[in-house]
């Protein structure tokens, strides 16, 4: 247990709501600058040893958490799926922002070291360049599901302009961020050197060696366990007594998550290590979907062993 002054902080679009340990006070703030020079001077009056804490929340966070860090403050950012687990734990259904935040606090207490720091200013450059990609590949998909769909309704002529003017600024927004992504990789001097490693995994292209630097700084730094947990592509047992259930895949950073089934899916043909495994398992009767998962898993766990050596992936009997 920590001896820590803890405040879990449930930050939503308008507020901040917060719980203090051991004190047990609470409070509710603007989510603004004004709420933030408010929370500063409260902090202030508390002990040296401070440490606050709020759930990944899409972005909502991050204003906040620059402005505790640039004060030296204690501040880390906590995966959801853990929160919400202990609350499950601790037998809490009800859902509230002054709940939320104390159940933050005391999975804080519970799980100090639970967490991560704010990344540079590079790498959160390079997670909004890799944010925005995302949302623009995401348009282009529903873009073309829409012009399926009018071309079966008989009605894709009187558009087909429009849709093809459409489709290629999102063609080039992608491109162009891609070169930005490129070129901020190839600026920082840790970040190309951990893209070089990455790069050296078959299965692994562009995509996904800038959304691990982006998305899981941590990667290098983990065990293989909680690099497959991170990602949400370790198995979740469901046993029961003699029962054995399905194992499932649930949780982790679900954007990574995607691009790392794609990989797996480019590895299993190309990685000629990865690619007998799946042989294997297909041979076994395992299901297409399940053998691109454990090989997608086992692609994230080498990049993490090839991260922390230092040296780059090789052809090995062994995986």
């Amino acid at each position: 247990m920590s001896a820590e002054t803890i405040i879990g902080i449930d930050v939503s679009r308008d507020w901040l709501d917060g719980f203090c340990l051991p004190g047990k006070q609470r409070f509710r703030l603007q989510n603004s600058p004004d709420g933030y020079a408010r929370l500063l001077e409260t902090l202030q009056s508390m002990p040296d040893d401070l440490k606050v804490g709020f759930e990944a929340t899409g972005g909502q966070e991050w204003a906040l958490w620059r402005v505790l860090i640039s004060m030296g403050i204690n501040a880390v950012q906590l995966p959801p799926a853990q929160i919400k687990a202990f609350a499950f734990s601790m037998g809490k259904r009800a859902k509230t922002d002054q709940i939320d935040a104390e159940l933050i606090a005391r999975f804080m207490v519970v799980r100090p070291e639970a967490g991560r720091a704010l990344p540079d200013e590079k790498l959160q450059f390079l997670r909004a360049l890799t944010v925005r990609r995302a949302q623009m590949v995401d348009a282009r998909k529903r873009l073309s599901a829409q012009i399926s769909a009018r071309r079966k309704q008989g009605v894709s002529a009187e558009l087909e302009d429009m849709d093809s003017s459409l489709k290629a600024f999102l063609e080039s927004q992608i491109s162009e961020l891609e070169q930005r992504i490129e070129g901020v990789i190839a600026q920082g001097k840790e970040l190309s050197a951990k893209a070089e490693l990455l790069r050296s995994i078959p299965g692994i292209g562009p995509v996904s060696v800038a959304m691990l630097l982006a998305e899981m700084p941590e990667l290098g730094r983990m065990t293989a366990t909680e690099a497959a947990a991170m990602t949400g592509l370790a198995p979740m047992s469901h046993d029961s007594g003699a029962m054995r259930g399905k194992r499932v895949i649930s949780g982790g950073r679900r954007s990574l998550r995607h691009v790392l089934f794609q990989a797996g899916l480019a590895a299993s043909c190309h990685n000629p290590v990865l690619k007998a495994v799946a042989k294997r398992m297909k041979q076994r009767g395992k299901p297409h979907k399940l053998v691109i998962i454990a090989i997608a898993r086992r692609l994230v766990t080498i990049a993490n062993a090839v991260l922390k050596t230092g040296l780059p992936w090789r052809i090995s009997p062994v995986v």
